[in-house]
């Protein structure tokens, strides 16, 4: 699989330099992964949003307005808490920056853009794949987006012609993503998402396809049983996640992170070995389908879509 070879020339590939791994250890000590990398580039629809400047909240009248739903102890509340906390208040300053097409970011948040933004390519690729010769492959399909950041697979997905649901522990992620949505969509479309603030644990419904991209690395490696079993609920046909990949390079380079403890560093980060991921998604009802791996220099992310059995 072609996963297996990028994952094959990443295991090969030459050991990193000392000022490499210097700016790793910067990276991972300072910069909280996983649902901060929501950022994309998917045509018109997303590079309009990333443009956008954060607006009064009166802007979201032209939309679904986001809801907040109470939060359950499910996993360990105090890191719950901590996820939650950074990404309503300096995380959410600091992503927004790196969701949107600002030039005010530095180079390792810029490799990091650009790795998100092959990520949710790739999903949408599959969808259109699906379809090819229709403008809107998902019309007459319902989309759970769980931890949609503000909005960057969310709102093509609503352009591709998805019923889109979209939410968020943060609420002022979500909050962000209506107002791109009213800025960017028309209002037929618009008028088909929904934007909840709530964590994994408390969605609700049931949709065609569900997708929750670089979130999983904010659960250790037994809550994502639970997580992936939570969200195979929610799905009656499809089931996308993207995790951190586990593999002993990674894993180096996160303890090499964890040398140089940063004053930002408020969210802990699990990798995940694929064949884990794999196996809950079978336990859940789900067969993978198709697989891809993106892999820049400080973004790692492995994507699978599954299909219920």
């Amino acid at each position: 699989a072609a996963s297996d070879v990028c994952l094959l020339l990443t295991l090969l590939s030459p050991p990193p330099t000392m000022r490499s791994l210097e700016v790793l250890a910067l990276f991972f000590s300072a910069v909280p992964l996983g649902s901060a990398f929501k950022a994309g580039h998917h045509g018109a629809v997303s590079r309009r949003s990333h443009s956008l400047r954060k607006a009064p909240s009166s802007a979201l009248s032209a939309t679904s307005v986001a809801e907040r739903k109470p939060a359950t102890a499910s996993y360990e509340d105090a890191e719950k808490q901590e996820v939650s906390d950074y990404f309503n208040t300096v995380g959410f300053e600091r992503w927004n920056k790196i969701y949107s097409e600002t030039d005010d970011v530095n180079s390792v948040q810029k490799d990091i853009r650009e790795g998100h933004h092959q990520t949710v390519d790739k999903v949408l690729a599959w969808m259109k794949a699906d379809d090819p010769s229709s403008r809107q492959p998902l019309k007459g399909q319902s989309f759970c987006d769980a931890g949609c950041g503000v909005g960057s697979l969310a709102l093509p997905l609503a352009a591709m012609g998805a019923a889109v649901d979209a939410s968020d522990i943060s609420q002022a992620m979500t909050e962000e993503a209506a107002r791109r949505a009213s800025e960017v969509l028309p209002r037929e479309q618009r008028n088909k998402m929904k934007f909840v603030t709530s964590d994994l644990e408390n969605l609700k419904g049931s949709y065609d396809n569900v997708a929750c991209i670089d979130v999983m690395i904010h659960y250790p490696s037994d809550k994502m049983f639970e997580m992936v079993q939570g969200l195979g609920k929610l799905a009656k046909k499809r089931l996308i996640v993207s995790f951190a990949p586990d593999t002993w390079y990674y894993a180096i380079l996160k303890k090499v992170g964890e040398l140089f403890p940063g004053p930002s560093k408020t969210t802990r980060a699990y990798l995940h070995k694929a064949e884990d991921v794999e196996k809950a998604l079978k336990a859940a009802g789900f067969t993978v389908k198709r697989r891809e791996f993106t892999g820049t220099r400080f973004y790692f992310s492995q994507l699978f879509e599954a299909v219920r059995e």
